[in-house]
């Protein structure tokens, strides 16, 4: 119930700021949907993730979504976050990407396999980003942050691998990318072959979603909105705080 009055919520919000911003300015899915997401919109396409398939929703015709096709992936697929055509896909052993030029056939271009371990992942331009947490009963014992090249999306290569305590949700705002730990962590990724921590937020949160300036940390029992500032990354006054 929680995670449904958060969705909710945080698509109310940004539902107002996109009403008194301009719609020039380019904002990912993912800086708007959250990285732990299950679902995405592209167009006139709504795609969802269950526990072993890709569903597609012609939305088309708003009052009267038709399923038109289930891809299957594999098994403990966990999050789907989409970057301009590309649908990034998170499951407990992997990584996939799929291309949409047929939104209705999303066609497979490449997989990785990591150890088990709960898995969002969320990208850019040039690279995917996935954290690894092993704290919540998805196996193994390494939580770890993983860079991958994907500048040829069907060969991501690892490049970099950071340890953390119990990563989960990421987002990301120009070079750097958020990331949920022990706290919010922030890293400079303008080398994305060796991050490093720029900035913290001492907040307990499992979830960041990214729009414009504006950061929103999601917590089990809160949700606090931050104003981010591009010119000075360890400016991050907190701006509200509901609880729920």
């Amino acid at each position: 119930m929680k995670k449904l009055i958060y969705i909710l919520f945080v698509f109310a919000l940004l539902a107002c700021e996109n009403d008194s911003n301009s719609s020039n300015e380019a904002v990912s899915d993912v800086g708007q949907g959250g990285s732990l997401a299950t679902f995405t919109i592209l167009n006139d396409y709504l795609y969802t993730v269950d526990n072993r398939s890709l569903n597609v929703f012609n939305i088309s015709t708003k009052t009267n979504p038709v399923l038109v096709n289930r891809v299957p992936i594999g098994f403990n697929i966990e999050t789907l976050v989409s970057y301009k055509d590309f649908l990034y896909i998170g499951s407990r052993n992997g990584m996939f990407i799929y291309e949409t030029s047929n939104p209705e056939s999303p066609k497979q271009l490449s997989a990785v396999q990591h150890f088990t371990a709960c898995d969002p992942v969320i990208a850019n331009d040039t690279h995917a980003f996935v954290t690894l947490d092993t704290s919540a009963g998805c196996g193994n014992t390494i939580s770890a942050l993983q860079i991958y090249d994907v500048k040829d999306v069907t060969k991501p290569v690892l490049i970099s691998q950071r340890n953390l305590i119990a990563p989960k949700g990421l987002g990301l705002y120009g070079s750097y990318l958020f990331v949920c730990d022990d706290e919010v962590k922030v890293f400079d990724i303008s080398d994305p072959e060796n991050s490093k921590l720029a900035h913290s937020i001492d907040i307990s949160a499992f979830d960041v979603i990214i729009q414009n300036n504006h950061l929103i940390a999601v917590g089990d029992n809160q949700l606090n909105q931050y104003a981010l500032d591009t010119n000075d990354i360890k400016n991050t006054p907190l701006l509200s705080n509901i609880s729920i």
